[in-house]
């Protein structure tokens, strides 16, 4: 009797075990992914959709290759007869194609580069002008070190050629 007015003894009581206890995360996460899986009629009107539109494409595929065959065989004589003009025309076509896709190509390249140009000598820094300025640097330096050993050892050349020619 005294077990029953003791309140430790009926905590115990009510409170679950420890192996009777669920993880109460995990059960949410696979709720959250059984609500949304797709049901039944989802999946079938999927694979329904998917084998109509493979259908449809398998059946394209095969009127082309029909098509390009039959084409191939009805034209081939006109190909066979008329193949000496079509090179050179192909050549000619190739060519100009060729052509004015490289002017284009220069086009876009000249005024990128002119853009730039433009932005850099207004100061407004487009990207890589600090390399060019790095590159100016060095120039620079360069060319007033090799000025400066000129200067330094010109004079002693001078004196040399001197020696070599004593009435000159």
């Amino acid at each position: 009797m005294a077990e029953r007015n003791n309140p430790t003894h009926q905590q115990q009581q009510q409170r679950p075990s420890r192996a009777n206890r669920t993880v109460v995360p995990s059960s949410t996460f696979l709720q959250k992914i059984q609500s949304h899986a797709p049901n039944t009629t989802h999946f079938l009107g999927f694979l329904l959709l998917f084998f109509v539109s493979a259908t449809t494409l398998l059946i394209l595929t095969g009127l082309t290759l029909t098509a390009t065959v039959f084409g191939l065989v009805f034209f081939m004589p006109v190909i066979v007869v008329s193949s000496p003009v079509w090179f050179p025309i192909c050549t000619l076509l190739f060519l100009t194609a060729v052509g004015f896709m490289s002017a284009c190509g220069f086009g876009v390249a000249v005024a990128a580069g002119s853009t730039w140009m433009y932005r850099y000598f207004r100061g407004m820094h487009p990207p890589g002008s600090d390399r060019v300025d790095s590159a100016r640097t060095r120039i620079y330096d360069t060319a007033s070190h090799v000025k400066d050993y000129a200067m330094e050892y010109g004079g002693y050349l001078q004196s040399k050629v001197k020696d070599a020619a004593p009435g000159a």
